[in-house]
């Protein structure tokens, strides 16, 4: 089976040693069971039937001596498959999460966070239950059967047949049970999984949900989503009871079957007492195993459902990667030029021949009304996405051509939707570079006019900010944003509408900041304030994914276009006249 085979190659070879040894450690228990019922049989044969009471002590002692090693035994055994274990599930978390990091926007487009989550703790969670538990179980019922079986043919091979008829049985019973199961696994762990996204989304946006008194609604719809879950669960189980019955009738009967058949063999003389004894008391050797392997079949299924989930992300690899011819740039300009780009979200066309050049140290401002495909500009610069036509260029070279750890290093990024990690503020804005000085952490601050409020925080930069920056205002976190971005000394510094939930004071103050860095590099702003984008080098305005206006601010106001309309109405100026004859 695969999933096996991915599972082991994920355990490190000090351990694999260990589960070996754990492994032969659970034939060597199972085997030993055999030992008290033979000593039973032999105490019922040659000290009760024979009134002897001479080999009681040694009997009982070996007995004793039996149980107390197998016991040593199996706690060794365990010990062995819980280290091995763990170590497989550190190593499989460690590899999911690197292949996560690495992969393309578009992966995380396709998938729910709700479910990748799942793939990370309850699928993983299954995997490491049936390497610890399941496989021991499995090997236990197993050897059990078979060893158990191996001894009753060298008492009796005729009572032996007698007993293992009603295995055929079961095992079509089984293999029916099997078949029917596994596409309502499937359909439970899709139920899981819709559940945990509901949860996670209503989480994450809990205060959306709040600004709207939308509780009702998001309670009644996770109550949907658990209502499936339970009913995905609930038709499993239904299936296991209807099947369940005819398994342990199966199991059962060959208990019956032992006593009925052992009486009449030994009227006929096939076997002793003792003998018999040994068969009932070693009975569930036998139906044992067959009891257990509905149990263990669900567990299977679940565990095969988790494991393919898995498997998904384990052996995905990004569309966006490192080419073997890619070259090295270890002093990066900041020239940019896009040549003829067309890009495109699935059937949706987002860019359409877009071409432009920006030389190093230059200021290109980007406006256009919402959905124009301006921060995909953005995206297709880092490398987020490829576009579908035309090249991105950085110092000339095609990006696809650059390391990313390269490319997206020398960009340095701040958004409008700000995210801000569960770290101190010195921690957040220091975080493309950990090295980095506290006097360059207060020296960006300060140039993003956040060391005024910061420095007014319980305990400064030292201060927790909360998940996502909770407890700070819209203003504060663009701020702090804004100083991580400078930070890194980019040769590329884009602002995508960075200064939106600022006063026009503050973005005086940090326009004025971003002349005056310490180092040199090409900015792009994408805003919708005249007063953000005015001395730019250069303006391009993007309409429906193409460069409908470029040109400065002077040339685009003289254009009376969409720039022209956006300054009047920001300025409160009458746009009539120059709607109807072209004058201001």
């Amino acid at each position: 089976m695969f999933q096996i085979r991915w599972l082991w190659k994920n355990v490190d070879k000090r351990y694999r040693v260990q589960y070996i040894a754990a492994m032969i450690l659970c034939v060597v228990t199972c085997t030993m069971t055999l030992i008290n019922p033979y000593l039973t049989g032999r105490l019922f044969d040659d000290v009760i039937m024979a009134q002897n009471p001479d080999p009681l002590i040694p009997i009982l002692m070996a007995m004793l001596v039996v149980q107390v090693t197998r016991l040593g035994l199996r706690y060794t055994m365990i010990l062995f498959m819980e280290w091995a274990s763990q170590n497989m599930l550190y190593n499989l978390r460690i590899h999911l999460f690197q292949v996560l990091q690495y992969q393309e926007m578009s992966f995380f487009d396709r998938n729910r966070t709700g479910d990748l989550m799942t793939r990370l703790s309850a699928d993983l969670d299954w995997c490491r239950h049936f390497a610890s538990y399941l496989v021991y179980q499995i090997g236990d019922c197993v050897v059990l059967f078979i060893a158990t079986l191996t001894f009753f043919f060298t008492i009796s091979w005729k009572m032996t047949l007698t007993l293992v008829a009603v295995a055929p049985l079961l095992m079509l019973v089984t293999k029916l049970y099997s078949k029917k199961s596994r596409p309502r696994f499937m359909a439970m762990r899709e139920r899981l999984a819709e559940l945990n996204t509901a949860a996670q989304e209503n989480i994450a946006g809990n205060r959306v949900v709040k600004a709207f008194a939308r509780e009702e609604y998001e309670r009644e719809r996770f109550r949907e989503k658990n209502r499936l879950y339970r009913d995905a669960n609930l038709e499993v189980n239904k299936l296991w009871l209807t099947f369940f019955p005819f398994i342990e009738l199966l199991a059962n009967a060959m208990t019956l079957l032992t006593i009925f058949v052992g009486g009449l063999f030994i009227m006929l003389g096939e076997i002793t007492p003792g003998e018999l004894t040994i068969f009932t008391s070693l009975s569930w050797g036998l139906s044992t195993p067959m009891r257990n392997l509905g149990t263990l079949i669900n567990d299977l299924q679940r565990f095969n459902a988790s494991a393919n989930k898995i498997i998904e992300v384990y052996y995905g690899r990004p569309l966006i990667a490192d080419r073997p011819d890619a070259l090295p740039h270890p002093h990066p300009e900041g020239r940019i030029e896009f040549r003829d780009v067309s890009f495109s979200f699935g059937p949706v066309r987002v860019l359409e021949h877009v071409s432009f050049t920006v030389e190093p140290g230059q200021t290109l401002a980007v406006m256009g009304p919402t959905g124009a495909g301006k921060t995909s500009l953005v995206h297709l610069l880092s490398r987020f996405y490829d576009p579908q036509e035309g090249a991105v260029l950085v110092d000339g070279c095609d990006v696809r051509l650059w390391k990313l750890r390269e490319l997206r290093g020398c960009i340095g990024t701040a958004t409008q939707d700000v995210f801000l990690f569960s770290d101190t503020v010195e921690g957040n804005i220091a975080f493309g570079d950990l090295n980095m000085s506290e006097e360059d952490v207060y020296d960006f601050a300060r140039r993003a006019d956040a060391a005024e409020f910061v420095e007014k925080m319980p305990e400064g930069y030292d201060t927790i900010v909360g998940e996502r920056g909770v407890g700070l205002s819209g203003g504060q976190k663009q701020r702090i944003a804004l100083a991580r971005a400078m930070a890194v000394h980019p040769a590329i510094l884009v602002l995508d509408d960075t200064t939106s939930a600022l006063d026009m004071e503050t973005e005086v103050y940090i326009q004025k900041q971003l002349r005056r860095l310490p180092y040199a590099c090409t900015k792009i702003i994408i805003a919708q304030r005249i007063s953000s984008v005015k001395d730019a080098d250069q303006i391009l305005v993007i309409r429906d994914g193409r460069i409908e206006e470029r040109g400065t601010h002077r040339e685009l106001l003289a254009n009376r276009g969409y720039y022209w309309e956006t300054y009047a109405l920001q300025n409160d100026i009458r746009t009539e006249p120059a709607a109807k004859g072209g004058e201001a």
